[in-house]
């Protein structure tokens, strides 16, 4: 893939790479255990069917937000995904795009990923 279709795809999945900059920049400055709940959920929506790059970024820098304020209130990470963090994220990305298949294996890797952020962030307290 040359760099022309590279940087196409990734426009077209995550929208422009500013914007995916700036979310990456601020997923790095969340505490540990949220830190890893967010990057354990940014690999799942990579298995719904992309509408388009702006609709993708909105998504991911609305992710960014909702474990920002989490983490300035002190909030569990299982109090934002609750006890099904698959449901949780279905329910989120629905809101921004149609949505697809998500194999199995992707739903055991969230919730592993998920139960391990939270492991993090309780041997952090």
């Amino acid at each position: 893939m040359s760099d022309v279709e590279r940087s196409g795809f990734i426009s077209k999945v995550i929208g422009p790479k500013k914007r995916w900059w700036a979310y990456r920049a601020r997923v790095k400055e969340l505490p540990g255990g949220h830190r890893a709940a967010v990057e354990a959920i940014e690999r799942y929506p990579m298995h719904f069917v992309p509408t388009d790059g702006d609709g993708n970024a909105a998504m991911f820098e609305d992710l960014a937000d909702l474990f920002e304020q989490a983490a300035a209130d002190g909030t569990a990470i299982r109090a934002i995904v609750g006890e099904d963090p698959v449901e949780f994220l279905g329910a989120f990305a629905q809101n921004y795009s149609e949505g697809g298949y998500v194999p199995a294996r992707a739903r055991k890797q969230l919730t592993e990923a998920l139960a391990r952020a939270e492991e993090a962030e309780a041997s952090a307290s």
